[in-house]
C-alpha cells in the first residue's frame, strides 16, 4: 500500500458501475493512500462509486462504514474523499442505491430528451447540469412554442412508455464512425457510447438505466433564455412524481379556498384580478378626496409655510397624495418623513410659485444618509438602505432651505 499526497500515478481504478450499474456492494484492495481538499482519500483497485463528471454528480455511500465526501476522477483513477481515516488494506464499499438510481433516471432521461430536441428542432444540447432537485439543459434553439414543446415532451415520453432498451458497450476510436452519433465524442481512443435503442445513441461514461421504461415521466419545468439559446429545467421518474404532488396538493388547495374545480382555477384568478383593480381604483380615489380634506385641515392649523411631519400609519403613496394637495393651495413646502416595514421613505415636495426645484435637494441629502431616489421639479421621493432619524434629517432639510 502506497502513500503519497502528490498526484497518484498507478493503473486506472476499475468501474464497476460500467459492467452493472445496478451493482451497490463490492470490496476492493487500497492501492493508495493519499489527501485532497483537506480529507483523507483511497484509491481502490476497483469500485463501484461514480466520480462526479459529465454534468453527473458523484455517487453517496459508505467505505467500511465511513462516509464517502466525494469521489473524483483523477485521469483515470478514482480517489475516494473520506470523513475520516481508513488504516486496512481491503475495505468493502456500499453505494446509496436511492441517489444512484435517481441519477440514472435523470442521465438517462436527459439523453432521451436531448434527443427528443434534436428530432423536433434541430436543438444540439450544449450543456447538462444534474442538480439535486432540478436537472438543466442547455439547448442551441432561440424559441419555442407551446406546441413545440409539448411535442418535444411527447415524443421523450412515448420512448419511455415503449421501454426501450438501453445498453452501453465500448468501440474504439476507429470505428466510432460505425455509431450515429448524436455529439461527436469528446475524448480519444476506447469511446464508450449508450445507446438507446433505435433513437439515442451518446458517447457517455455515465451511469443509466438498463430499459427506458426505468426513467419514468420526462416533465419539463419550466425555461429561460440564457445567452442566445434556451435553458430547460426538467424532472424525471421519482422527481416528476414529487413534482406532481406538490403542484396537485397546490391546485387542491387553491380550488377548495376558490370552491371551483381545479381546471377552473385560471378564470377565478382572473375574475379576483379583475376585482381587485376595480377595488384598487375606488380605493385610490378614497385616498384622493381624504387627502383632500386632510390637506385643507392641516392649512387651517399652520402658520409658517414649511409644513413638515412623520408618518407611520401612512404608505408613502398616501404621504405624496398628501403633499401634493397640500401645495396646490398655495405657496408651501413640504418635508415628510414615512416610516414602512422594511425601508423609510423622504417625500419632499414645494408648489411651483415657491421656485424651489426639489431635485436639487437629493444630493444634500445623500450627503448625510444612504438614499435613492428622485421625482420632479416639485415633489421628490427618497427611499432610504437604512432606517432614517427623521427629525434630525428633516431639520437639516429645512436649514438648507432656508440658507438657500
Amino acid at each position: 500500500m502506497e502513500n503519497q499526497n502528490t498526484h497518484i500515478n498507478i493503473n486506472e481504478t476499475k468501474r464497476l458501475y460500467f459492467e452493472n450499474a445496478t451493482q451497490t456492494e463490492f470490496e476492493a484492495l487500497v492501492l493508495a493512500l493519499t489527501e485532497r481538499e483537506g480529507r483523507p482519500a483511497l484509491v481502490l483497485d476497483q469500485t463501484c462509486f461514480y466520480p462526479e463528471s459529465g454534468g453527473q454528480p458523484a455517487d453517496r455511500g459508505t467505505i467500511n462504514g465511513i462516509r464517502v465526501v466525494k469521489v473524483l476522477d483523477e485521469e483515470g483513477t478514482i480517489l475516494h474523499l473520506l470523513e475520516k481515516e481508513i488504516s486496512t488494506a481491503g475495505v468493502a464499499g456500499r453505494v446509496d442505491w436511492t441517489t444512484r438510481f435517481d441519477h440514472m433516471q435523470q442521465h438517462t432521461g436527459q439523453h432521451i430528451l436531448s434527443q427528443a430536441f434534436y428530432e423536433r428542432l434541430r436543438g444540439e444540447t450544449l450543456s447538462f447540469h444534474l442538480g439535486e432537485t432540478n436537472s438543466t439543459l442547455e439547448i442551441g434553439v432561440r424559441k419555442i412554442s407551446d406546441e413545440e414543446l409539448a411535442g418535444v415532451e411527447i415524443l421523450a415520453n412515448r420512448v419511455v412508455f415503449e421501454d426501450r432498451e438501453i445498453k452501453a458497450y465500448f468501440l474504439p476510436e476507429d470505428r466510432i464512425a460505425e455509431i450515429p452519433l448524436r455529439k461527436p465524442p469528446k475524448k480519444q481512443g476506447l469511446i464508450r457510447v449508450v445507446e438507446v435503442a433505435c433513437f439515442d445513441y451518446s458517447a457517455c461514461g455515465g451511469t443509466h438505466c438498463r430499459r427506458a421504461g426505468e426513467v419514468g415521466l420526462i416533465k419539463i419545468t419550466k425555461w429561460e433564455k440564457i445567452r442566445d439559446n434556451l435553458r430547460f429545467e426538467f424532472v424525471c421518474g421519482r422527481r416528476a412524481l414529487r413534482d406532481y404532488e406538490t403542484k396537485n396538493g397546490v391546485l387542491r388547495r387553491l380550488g377548495n379556498q376558490m370552491s371551483v374545480k381545479p381546471e377552473e382555477i385560471p378564470d377565478a384568478i382572473g375574475r379576483m384580478a379583475a376585482e381587485l383593480k376595480a377595488s384598487q381604483k375606488k380605493i385610490k380615489k378614497m385616498q384622493e378626496r381624504l387627502a383632500e380634506y386632510e390637506a385643507q385641515e392641516i392649512l387651517q392649523k399652520t402658520e409658517g409655510k414649511i409644513i413638515q411631519n412623520i408618518f407611520s400609519d401612512k404608505t408613502a403613496e398616501e404621504a405624496k397624495f398628501l403633499a401634493l394637495n397640500i401645495i396646490r393651495r398655495g405657496d408651501f413646502i413640504v418635508l415628510y418623513g414615512v416610516r414602512g416595514e422594511q425601508k423609510d421613505h423622504l417625500i419632499l415636495a414645494a408648489a411651483e410659485s415657491v421656485g424651489r426645484d426639489m431635485r436639487k435637494l437629493v444630493p444634500v441629502v445623500t450627503s448625510f444618509i444612504k438614499a435613492k431616489g428622485g421625482g420632479s421639479p416639485s415633489l421628490v421621493e427618497l427611499v432610504a438602505d437604512e432606517r432614517i432619524e427623521f427629525r434630525s434629517v428633516l431639520n437639516k432639510i429645512n436649514e438648507s432651505l432656508n440658507e438657500r
